[in-house]
């Protein structure tokens, strides 16, 4: 090869201009290349993206297909076969220690089989077509008829390599809901939107029957990125040739989006909710296709400490973590969902270990008696966990400081109290260390508000700031607006009002779903421009609260969009109707629209799915009242109180039906009740007070009356009726004696002042 340096300036000339001719072919040959009809690679043209299945993703995206493969994703759901099944079948048998019940697991030649109690009580033999999980259970999915999939409540346990017996315990009969071979542990309706890709459910109300489909069996690439074909078809042009495509013609977006955004793509599987349609994996605001629980009483302990499986969602978005900005995929690797990191050092991406690291910080020794202790480690204090389903230990993402102060206060758990921790020691034994520690001072936290709204106790002012504070989580403020249901009058009203106009979806359905109480002419001012709210799950809630107003009340204007939202709402109950919830909805939403006969139908078919599902009990009581059939309702409401009997807004309703039947004494047991029940609901107490005077019952009338006014001594109807009795039975001491007090505590009560001025004549 001659040296350049050596040329002279005319070969050297030339020598560039043959250089710069091969770079403008480099840079023009694409676009020969795509203008040449001898070419098959066109221009593409537009099309719906359709479901292409991982092994499509592999070819170009190798490593991340690798990561995903063997992952919980991958493994959610395959067929039985001897490559998938965990469990020995090698004619084994298992006593459930909770019924009594023996299952034997056997084979019978490819097959794999169980022989348990069947769906009539009796032991009964059946195939078992699919595993669903791999660790650290597997569950087993039996075929039924109708389309079902039904889980088999004995599992595997993968880490002890073990049958074991699955909760709930609690089931009462092959007739229970909860039954293995009954609604409870139905694949189609409760497990498969989240354990298969594209699942369409299919379920038909007419045949109570299935026809459940997929497109992926487990979770694939296309559950989180949405349909692949455009992508595909984009990928196989050459890489210099292919079309300028907004991300890179996939449907969902996952790069460069902020916490809130990716977390929305998890949470249609991660969180406590009910579907609103079949997931069709596309990008936009979780209330488009799922109603997510708040932090409801049952599902999490009053400080939103996780209580019921609930799925990380809930408890994620309390955390200061997701206030920050941190999102799923700065901890777990997204595809693999195994964490970045191990122990502390996965926490120390972010947090310096000078600071917390530290025994200055957690007060713990790594190593105890040559072992390690959990107690240095940041996930045992701040991500304390539950076992679900017997064996599965789940961390708390609310990722809270520790708060032993509330577990004497409001029985919640705490980190430090664990089995694996300081169990054996008492709760006053934890919190002298923890104040030896970090001091007595501690922040207010929502969690003693939530505890004593449900007790109906004096929160209304803090409920109004928790649900104002832009500060807090959302979930968090939702469910204060939630509890002020509990507070009607004009306050609450005015804060539900305010934030049917919050830019989050949660705060705008909650506060609609708790404005049903407002009369005809402010529902149709507030709510029903919410009918046109750009996320499904906020307008269909505005169609419920207006669906009992007659159609030509509403603006011209609006009343077709109010069709078009209430059949949507309609559809979503429609989707859901193989449980007795959204069965129950349909027979509310007939009983607001008049149609008492379809209303009790649609209660009934409820009752059907799940008779022990008490709130359509009540709903239907109301119906058979208001169409004069009062013995029905009776007999309605007292099945709820009997099944029931810390339910007070029933004993208050039956009280008061009762009170219309002129059972007077029944009446006033059962006002009496939900009087105790709910002492500060003073209303209660009252009506027991009048059933008792219409049973010329004085002295447990006047009773009942001084309760009510010790409660509530400014309410003028109370203290006049007292008054009165008094008055009319003579006893002037005692209608002087309750003036007295009465202006003892209300200085400016006027009747009391004109009671002692009549008396003093």
């Amino acid at each position: 090869m001659s040296d350049k340096t050596n040329m002279t300036p005319s070969q050297t000339r030339t020598l560039e201009i043959v250089a710069f001719i091969a770079l403008i072919v480099v840079l023009i040959t694409p676009f020969i290349y795509r203008s040449r009809d001898s070419f098959s690679v066109k221009p593409p043209v537009e099309e719906e993206a359709r479901f292409v299945g991982s092994e499509a993703c592999a070819r170009c995206h190798q490593a991340t297909y690798a990561e995903w493969q063997g992952s919980y994703h991958d493994l959610a759901m395959d067929v039985a076969n001897d490559d998938t099944v965990l469990g020995n079948f090698n004619d084994q048998s298992y006593l459930d220690p909770h019924n009594g019940v023996t299952s034997r697991f056997f084979r019978d030649g490819q097959k794999f089989m169980v022989e348990t109690e069947g769906p009539d009580g009796k032991p009964g033999t059946f195939e078992i077509s699919y595993v669903f999980g791999v660790y650290p259970l597997q569950q087993y999915l039996v075929p039924f008829p109708g389309g079902r999939l039904q889980c088999l409540n004995i599992a595997w346990d993968a880490r002890a390599k073990k049958w074991f017996r699955l909760p709930p315990y609690e089931v009462e009969g092959h007739d229970d809901w909860l039954h293995w071979t009954k609604g409870g542990m139905n694949w189609n309706g409760m497990c498969a939107e989240c354990h298969s890709t594209r699942v369409e459910k299919n379920y038909a109300m007419a045949t109570d029957s299935y026809e459940t489909r997929w497109f992926s069996i487990d979770v694939g690439c296309e559950a989180c990125h949405g349909p692949g074909s455009e992508h595909v078809r984009w990928g196989e042009y050459p890489a210099l040739a292919r079309p300028a495509k907004e991300n890179a013609a996939l449907t969902v977006v996952t790069r460069d989006l902020d916490n809130k955004q990716l977390i929305s793509v998890c949470a249609a599987c991660h969180s406590r909710r009910y579907q609103l349609g079949d997931n069709d994996h596309s990008q936009g605001e979780p209330l488009d296709k799922m109603i997510p629980s708040l932090l409801e009483a049952g599902l999490y302990y009053p400080d939103g400490q996780i209580r019921e499986e609930v799925y990380v969602y809930g408890s994620f978005t309390q955390s200061k973590m997701y206030m920050r900005g941190v999102k799923c995929s700065d901890c777990h690797n997204v595809h693999s969902l195994k964490t970045h990191k191990e122990g502390n050092d996965l926490c120390l991406q972010c947090h310096r270990a000078r600071d917390y690291d530290t025994p200055e910080h957690h007060f713990h020794k790594a190593v105890v008696d040559g072992k390690e202790s959990p107690g240095h480690l940041c996930v045992k204090c701040h991500m304390p966990g539950q076992v679900y389903m017997g064996n599965d230990y789940r961390p708390d993402h609310s990722i809270r400081i520790p708060r032993p102060d509330l577990s004497a206060k409001l029985g919640t758990p705490n980190s430090c109290s664990t089995k694996e921790c300081h169990a054996d020691k008492g709760l006053s034994w934890v919190n002298k260390h923890y104040n030896q520690w970090y001091g007595e001072t501690r922040k207010p936290h929502y969690g003693e508000v939530f505890a004593a709204a449900r007790e109906r106790n004096d929160q209304l002012d803090n409920l109004i700031a928790l649900a104002g504070d832009t500060l807090l989580p959302e979930i968090v403020r939702a469910t204060a607006l939630s509890l002020l249901s509990n507070y009607p009058g004009p306050e609450s009203t005015a804060v539900l009002s305010r934030l049917l106009d919050d830019p989050e979806a949660i705060l705008r359905y909650t506060a609609i779903r708790n404005l049903s109480f407002l009369p005809v002419s402010d529902k149709l001012r507030l709510i029903a421009p919410k009918l046109y709210d750009h996320v499904k799950g906020v307008r269909i809630e505005a169609a419920v609260a207006l669906a009992a107003i007659p159609l030509e009340q509403l603006r011209a204007d609006d009343r077709e969009q109010f069709q078009k939202a209430l059949e949507e709402y309609r559809q979503a109950m429609i989707y859901n109707s193989d449980f007795a919830p959204q069965r129950y909805n349909l027979g509310n939403l007939a009983a607001a629209q008049g149609n008492s006969k379809e209303a009790i139908n649609f209660y009934d078919e409820a009752l059907q799915i799940d008779s022990r599902f008490f709130p359509v009990k009540i709903n239907m009581a109301m119906v058979y009242n208001r169409i004069g059939d009062k013995d029905e309702a009776e007999r309605l409401l007292r099945d709820v109180l009997d099944e029931q009997p810390r339910q007070y807004s029933v004993a208050y309703s039956l009280g008061l039906l009762l009170a219309e039947k002129q059972d007077y004494a029944g009446a006033a047991r059962y006002l009496g009740m939900a009087a105790d029940g709910m002492p500060d609901y003073t209303r209660a107490r009252y009506n027991q007070a009048l059933a008792y005077l219409k049973l010329k019952q004085w002295q447990e009338g006047s009773l009942a009356l001084l309760k009510a006014l010790e409660r509530d001594p400014t309410n003028q109807q109370y203290f006049v009726t007292l008054a009165n009795l008094y008055l009319n039975l003579g006893e002037y001491d005692q209608a002087r004696q309750l003036a007295l007090e009465t202006l003892a505590r209300v200085p400016d009560h006027q009747t009391a002042q004109q009671l002692l001025q009549q008396l003093g004549n």
